[in-house]
């Protein structure tokens, strides 16, 4: 059994090395990326857009006002060891289930592939108000529902938004206090599109017949995974602050 102690050193330099990911300027080549991702979008169908960003900004307005994804469950008298091995077991649980849904709206061609964002939005969405839940957070606090959608652009984002939201974030109990309880303060539109360029390519090779399938089992798994090693370091960050 891994000790506390010991637990944390190995956690500290995980974070660190998280940090300088984060901090990290964009490349020529995330640069060239955002510039064919711009071209793509020319190139799509207005069907398409108007769907994504439909379903992006209902999505974000619930996050921010409802209840619908919070959890009624409390983590008190838990070790950071304990919290965090219950939230891989969370992780690994919703990336199935992320896995299943994308092979099923994968094999259903275009229709059932703007279904499918949809549906990985509530998932990831549902994950990441579980992760905060464990990790001790009140996500019945605006400025926490705040946080994890930080936490969502972090994970799904180009480098250059990515400085941006983690400049935010590592001062986040001082920035925290300047808002106001409302959220007119929250800018979905970068939100919404950030998110749409980063996994436009790959939803886009899940509409195709023949191979949707195997495209959303493998990248939904894959989107799961970045998005819970993101959470799980974000909340580190305050954590061990």
């Amino acid at each position: 059994m891994i000790s506390i102690g010991r637990y944390e050193i190995f956690i500290r330099k995980d974070l660190e090395n998280w940090k300088r990911k984060m901090r990290r300027r964009p490349s020529l080549i995330n640069r060239a990326s955002k510039g064919v991702q711009n071209k793509l979008n020319n190139i799509l169908p207005e069907k398409y857009h108007e769907a994504l960003t439909f379903a992006i900004k209902n999505m974000v307005k619930l996050v921010l006002t409802g209840s619908q994804y919070m959890t009624n469950k409390t983590y008190p008298n838990m070790t950071l060891v304990e919290r965090e091995k219950l939230i891989r077991k969370k992780i690994k649980s919703y990336k199935r289930v992320a896995m299943i849904e994308g092979a099923g709206t994968g094999a259903g061609g275009f229709l059932m592939g703007l279904a499918d964002f949809s549906l990985l939005l509530g998932i990831k969405i549902k994950l990441l108000y579980e992760i905060a839940s464990i990790y001790g957070f009140n996500i019945r606090d605006f400025r926490e529902r705040l946080y994890i959608l930080n936490i969502f652009q972090l994970a799904f984002s180009s480098q250059e938004r990515i400085n941006e939201v983690f400049e935010k974030m590592e001062n986040w109990e001082e920035y925290s206090k300047l808002l106001p309880v409302s959220m007119n303060q929250f800018d979905w539109r970068t939100f919404q599109q950030e998110y749409r360029d980063y996994i436009d390519l790959a939803k886009l090779a899940q509409m195709l017949p023949g191979i949707g399938a195997v495209v959303g089992f493998y990248t939904n798994g894959k989107l799961i995974d970045k998005l819970g090693e993101t959470a799980m370091n974000g909340y580190r960050m305050r954590i061990l602050k």
